[in-house]
């Protein structure tokens, strides 16, 4: 795994007096240089990386082969689902990059629907020991709940925004070009985004959840720090991690920008509509490789101004835990781990 430290972006100094040459590169330009020397590699080869989310008191924490989601029943003990995930060959369409990210942004909320769906019967207490029919019923009804879910979201996020903005520009002429246009429906939909989070987050059971969410932050960041999986460890670090979906999800906002203003303002609505939809995998896959870009590289000064926003946004979406969510959160990545040496599905 490649670790970030500020002496190895540094700039290092030069002997002037080189035979041959007399010109000398700027520092920023050095570093620039050699930030994007690094990157490079890093979009051809897939990294080890852990990830999670925040479920009805409890966490799902994923490793690239294995997830696993802990969650406390109302007597206060904690309830396990783990699994092992099939491997990704390398070479296949969905490990490319810039292709990989559409792929993945559905096989993660395919997985998300899964865990809260579980931690949801655990808080009710009324989980049973389902039959193979009712699994494969189970099945078809969460393909078809994300599917409901990526239609909502496009419509609210998407098409509202889109609408308002042909209304203002078609009579308060906001806009005379294609990137003003986008520019203000991008403005709408980040208003809609932010007061959405804004308005769940006085809702005393989603503030329990973004406290979840915090204590997975804490985990993940000291798994990837190989510190000791314990509460004092992860208890000391941020709630913060440049690689949240939260912050995913405003670089989709920002890519979603530059990617519609290649259909012209003046098209019909329903050509701008369409495109809506058909960019859609487009820019999940652009806004997964900047993501991905930025959280290797927190530490450059190139990188810093375009990780602000998005750990300013978590600040809406994280809280701080306690030490009985930040046990949840690590023995959530446990069971991931303990996954991989299994074949079949464990439920506890």
């Amino acid at each position: 795994m490649l670790h970030t430290a500020a002496s190895r972006f540094g700039p290092k100094p030069r002997n002037s007096g080189s035979a041959g040459s007399n010109v000398t590169t700027k520092p920023g330009k050095r570093v620039f240089f050699k930030t994007l020397k690094r990157a490079i590699p890093l979009l051809a080869e897939g990294s080890v990386l852990v990830g999670g989310q925040a479920v009805i008191e409890g966490v799902l924490m994923r490793l690239p082969n294995s997830y696993a989601v802990a969650v406390r029943d109302p007597k206060g003990e904690m309830r396990v689902k783990r699994e092992r995930l099939p491997e990704t060959a390398k070479g296949k369409l969905g490990n490319l990059p810039f292709i990989r990210g559409g792929v993945i942004l559905f096989k993660a909320m395919m997985l998300g629907m899964s865990a809260l769906n579980f931690s949801a019967k655990v808080s009710m207490e009324d989980e049973e020991d389902g039959e193979a029919g009712e699994e494969e019923k189970s099945s078809w009804a969460l393909t078809l709940t994300v599917i409901a879910s990526l239609a909502i979201g496009v419509a609210v996020f998407f098409y509202v925004p889109l609408l308002a903005a042909q209304l203002l520009t078609k009579y308060f002429h906001l806009a005379t070009n294609s990137l003003g246009f986008n520019l203000i429906d991008g403005v709408i939909r980040l208003v809609l985004f932010v007061g959405y989070i804004g308005g769940i987050s006085i809702m005393k059971d989603i503030r329990r959840v973004f406290s979840y969410h915090g204590a997975e932050h804490k985990v993940v960041h000291t798994y990837e720090r190989k510190e000791p999986l314990t509460v004092e460890s992860a208890r000391k670090h941020s709630t913060l991690h440049p690689r949240c979906g939260t912050s995913f999800l405003l670089f989709v906002m920002v890519v979603a920008i530059l990617v519609f203003s290649v259909v012209p303002s003046s098209y019909p609505f329903w050509v701008k509509a369409a495109s809506r939809i058909v960019f859609l995998p487009v820019i999940a896959g652009l806004a997964y490789e900047l993501i991905r870009f930025t959280a290797r590289f927190p530490k450059s000064p190139f990188v810093k101004p375009l990780l602000w926003p998005g750990l300013a946004l978590q600040k809406l979406t994280t809280r701080q835990p306690d030490d009985s969510m930040l046990a949840v959160s690590l023995r959530a990545l446990e069971e991931a781990e303990a996954a991989l040496e299994e074949d079949t599905a464990v439920v506890a």
